[in-house]
């Protein structure tokens, strides 16, 4: 399902990768706090957020940020031809590339590429499979890259990372595409980075500001809409569990009761909606 959005004379087109239900497993559950039960306690979730079984839905998705002089690529999931342990192992096999072009932008004619941090999910388009060798999707694109986030994971000793980093960051700079950036970064005069740390050192979203509109393209500052009526719940794989809570605290005081457009980089259809007061907490309306 296309879908877009419209903040002034910018457009907002959803580019659709693959679609996940992650049900809670007591071993290792990807969001500890987030069981069935406590999920059918916030009734707004189902069915767009949350199956009938209490499994989370979760999208992996870029959003093409187009301005009258811009196409930008923000985060650029998982990618084809990647064994991922995200997939099973298994590599995906997507149209990824052919919808980007149906929905009026091939990949030739993406200006910039921001990625909110460097995991799996949020790279993995950055190159793509010629023969033995991983070249850069968008071949006239600047990629913009935290210079934070890029020193972290830089140092990572972790083999997963290590091989998202080989395959989808390391050839970018190898072809001279990157630009290490920092949290306050300026795009365009439409577009703007900000800080939004504690899942990873380096972890930015995305402001975008036009005509008097604004929306704000969460990455994985919120991971899922359960998180904004339970802000205190995180997940498994943050960096800093801590201070990745106080983020999402302050972002969502921040944009609660404003007309602001939510946009989830993980959440299922419809994707974006406004955050409004729900007694001492939040909802999303859409």
């Amino acid at each position: 399902m296309l879908l877009q959005w419209k903040i002034g004379k910018v457009t907002i087109t959803r580019i659709l990768e693959i679609e996940l239900k992650v049900a809670y497993y007591e071993k290792y559950p990807f969001m500890r706090k987030a069981r069935p039960e406590a999920l059918a306690a916030i009734p707004w979730l189902s069915p767009n957020f949350v199956t009938e079984d209490g499994e989370l839905i979760i999208s992996i998705h870029a959003l093409l940020v187009q301005t009258p002089k811009l196409n930008l690529l923000v985060d650029t999931c998982v990618g084809n031809d990647k064994s991922r342990a995200i997939t099973g192992n298994e590599a995906l096999h997507t149209d990824f590339l052919k919808d980007l072009e149906a929905a009026g932008c091939p990949r030739e004619k993406i200006d910039a590429v921001v990625c909110t941090h460097l995991h799996v999910d949020h790279v993995g388009w950055n190159t793509m499979k010629i023969g033995d060798n991983w070249i850069p999707t968008f071949p006239n694109a600047r990629y913009l890259i935290g210079r934070i986030e890029y020193d972290y994971w830089s140092r990572s000793d972790a083999d997963d990372q290590n091989s998202v980093m080989l395959d989808s960051v390391t050839p970018i700079f190898e072809a001279g595409l990157a630009d290490l950036v920092d949290f306050n970064h300026v795009i365009s005069p439409e577009i703007r980075l900000i800080p939004t740390t504690g899942h990873t050192p380096g972890h930015v979203s995305v402001i975008i500001e036009s005509r008097g509109e604004k929306a704000l393209i969460t990455g994985d500052s919120i991971h899922h809409p359960c998180q904004i009526a339970q802000p205190h719940w995180t997940v498994s794989f943050d960096e800093d569990s801590d201070a990745a809570q106080q983020c999402r605290k302050t972002l969502l005081a921040d944009v609660s009761d404003t007309n602001t457009l939510i946009i989830g980089t993980h959440f299922a259809s419809p994707t974006a909606g406004k955050v409004i007061s729900d007694g001492e907490t939040y909802k999303l309306i859409f």
